[in-house]
């Protein structure tokens, strides 16, 4: 496949970020041997469609930033069945059995991070810091071959890089036609850091308003962040684990 071209939209370019379908979205942006940022918990608040849309592109060699890796036959699970992915970054990956195998097989790398890790490499990717400090994970196998310190405070702490990414792919709630994003609920979780840390970000959405349709103070990530919207207005929204109330109890 052809090598995209990442960069995001010029300023003096009035082109509208709205495209009509995910396929559209993606075309263009994303290769083989990208660095993708995924946004979603388990299966909540994951670009549905644009992850479809991204194994049907047939890009291959892709390193995935998620907290999840999704489930068999759903999400970024769908990706680990067609061998698109070849390293996950993550923290929580247990609810998918292709992953298991593949990992144990020696078939797919693992780069395991405790949660909040995840969630500040991210962050300082997109705010531009390039490593902090924090003390999770010192003293165990998290911190091997990474530079660790002990500050004033008596604590000893590990150093953590900055996670950057080709591109992002998130889910909001509402977009405006300037990309102004609303996340509602759990599905806030780990999209906006996801979208701040790529270079070019690509937000599924459920409705599309006319800029200035969405309060100033209602808005979870300025537009600024985004740079092409789809519009998915019923997305599948699958349970991860579905339990019922049997009986009278």
């Amino acid at each position: 496949m052809a090598e995209a071209v990442v960069s995001a939209p010029s300023l003096g370019a009035a082109k509208s970020k709205l495209f009509p379908s995910a396929e559209a979205a993606l075309q263009g942006i994303v290769a083989d041997g990208q660095t993708l940022a995924v946004g979603g918990f388990g299966l909540c608040g994951i670009p549905e469609a644009l992850i479809v849309a991204l194994r049907d592109s047939g890009v291959t060699g892709l390193t995935a930033i998620s907290n999840n890796a999704g489930v068999d036959g759903f999400g970024l699970g769908l990706l680990l069945e067609t061998r698109q992915i070849r390293k996950m970054i993550s923290s929580y990956v247990g609810e998918n059995k292709e992953f298991e195998r593949q990992y144990l097989a020696g078939e797919l790398e693992l780069e395991f991070n405790p949660q909040g890790t995840l969630a500040e490499r991210l962050r300082a990717g997109g705010a531009g810091i390039p490593a902090f400090f924090t003390s999770t994970g010192f003293g165990t196998i998290v911190a091997e071959g990474k530079e660790t310190r002990q500050f004033d405070d008596g604590h000893h702490y590990v150093l953590e890089t900055a996670l950057k990414a080709d591109v992002a792919l998130v889910k909001a709630w509402k977009a405006d036609k300037a990309g102004n994003l609303v996340f509602r609920k759990t599905a806030r979780n780990f999209n906006p850091a996801c979208a701040m840390a790529g270079k070019v970000c690509v937000a599924e959405v459920e409705q599309v308003v006319e800029i200035g349709d969405i309060d100033p103070d209602h808005v979870h990530l300025p537009g600024i962040y985004v740079d092409r919207i789809v519009h998915n207005p019923n997305p599948e929204k699958r349970i991860e684990q579905r339990t019922v109330r049997t009986g009278d109890k």
